[in-house]
């Protein structure tokens, strides 16, 4: 006796029908990654990163770049702190574009190096857990937003700019021979500090050098004369590949000195905005996924089911789970509904034996006890006294109703 395969299901999916739903998804999938590579591969060669003065985008720093060195000062970009402190000398100025992401021990080795070579050194946005290691006796709050901010102060570079962008971080010193300059909540967002035959200034922003901010205010003007100095510009990039002079997560670095950074400092600018767009993103996928319940639809059956067979359905379902106590009050409730109304009786006190047995009893013209065992009583014990109770109760509705 041969066996007959089992046929596939309606529901069951053929790779056929599996390929026409996933392929217009994978096509797009793949047309984002290669014009991902393709736009990657066409700007390579422009972007560099953030204050970088080889890119040409709006967070670059090429614009001020070009206007230094047509002005005659050279401009070498380096990304390791012992390149940045190899050429310091009294006719070199050293900006540190993340001054941020320099170790401690490091920090105090570039404080070290320029304090002697008598140079200018420019800090873009030090923060609070670094700047007190960079320059002892200054310390590092938030000033707000960038904004455009008039000098109130004498340094000349300063008023002949006139007002600049400026914000993020505002300094306060004690005990230093310094020069703040465009206050904010009386306190200066830019500061000269003088130490010996070199200076530092601290900028609380280093928006004024990008690309797209630089025409605006006197931002050009301050830059150049702050950057523009000295005849040689080291422009220092502080970069992951330098081990040396950045932080590893969560250890120690260097002669083992730890990073007293917390968690929240690592985290790159902006990643609230990016969290609340990932979460409006999801919320509004969720809409366009979500299908509308709209209101009941009555449907017409495939076929029609008789009383009888629901009922039979019922007392199956009953029987298999030895319910004679809930098949019993079911006979008994719908007994009391029927008889109710031909005594006169409300279906309200219908289930009430104190109001229904004496007005059943007056109809019949009997005193028999046993009605209130009917009606009320309990449970059966067997399934042939179920089948007992059925038949009384089916006598008690006849005699009402002929009575």
């Amino acid at each position: 006796m041969t066996e007959v395969a089992a046929a596939p299901t309606s529901a069951a999916l053929t790779p056929h029908q599996i390929w026409v739903r996933v392929r217009g998804l994978l096509l797009a999938l793949l047309v984002l990654v290669v014009a991902g590579i393709a736009l990657a591969t066409v700007r390579s060669g422009d972007q560099h990163g953030r204050l970088d003065p080889r890119s040409a985008d709006r967070f670059g720093s090429r614009a001020v770049a070009e206007l230094l060195k047509e002005r005659g000062v050279s401009v070498d970009v380096v990304t390791t702190l012992d390149d940045a402190t190899a050429e310091l000398g009294p006719d070199t100025t050293l900006l540190v574009t993340s001054p941020n992401l320099l170790v401690p021990r490091r920090q105090s080795e570039l404080r070290a190096a320029t304090d002697s070579a008598a140079g200018r050194t420019v800090l873009l946005a030090p923060g609070p857990p670094s700047v007190h290691r960079l320059v002892p006796g200054v310390t590092a709050e938030s000033a707000g937003p960038v904004a455009p901010r008039a000098p109130e102060c004498s340094l000349p570079a300063a008023r002949s700019a006139g007002a600049v962008e400026t914000g993020g971080f505002r300094y306060a010193s004690s005990g230093l021979d310094t020069v703040g300059c465009f206050p904010s909540g009386g306190l200066p967002t830019v500061l000269l500090v003088e130490r010996g035959a070199g200076e530092t200034v601290l900028l609380g922003s280093p928006d004024l050098l990008h690309n797209d901010r630089l025409a605006n205010q006197g931002n050009a003007s301050l830059a150049l004369q702050l950057l523009g100095s000295r005849p040689h510009l080291i422009w220092y990039l502080p970069s992951l590949a330098d081990a040396s002079a950045t932080a590893e997560n969560g250890g120690t670095v260097g002669d083992g000195t730890s990073d007293d950074r917390s968690f929240g400092d690592l985290i790159p600018r902006g990643w609230l905005w990016g969290a609340l767009q990932l979460a409006l993103a999801a919320v509004l996928a969720a809409i366009w996924r979500a299908r509308r319940l709209g209101p009941l639809v009555t449907e017409r059956l495939p076929v029609a089911i008789r009383a009888s067979e629901s009922a039979e359905g019922r007392a199956r379902l009953y029987r298999k789970a030895n319910a004679r106590d809930r098949a019993a009050d079911s006979l008994r409730s719908a007994t009391r509904n029927r008889i109710a109304p031909l005594i006169g009786v409300s279906p309200r006190d219908a289930h009430s034996s104190s109001t229904l047995v004496p007005a059943v009893c007056t109809r019949l013209n009997s005193t028999d006890d046993s009605l209130q065992t009917l009606l009320f009583g309990p449970a059966p014990s067997d399934d042939t006294a179920l089948v007992q109770l059925a038949d009384q109760l089916d006598t008690l509705e006849r005699e009402v109703r002929t009575s």
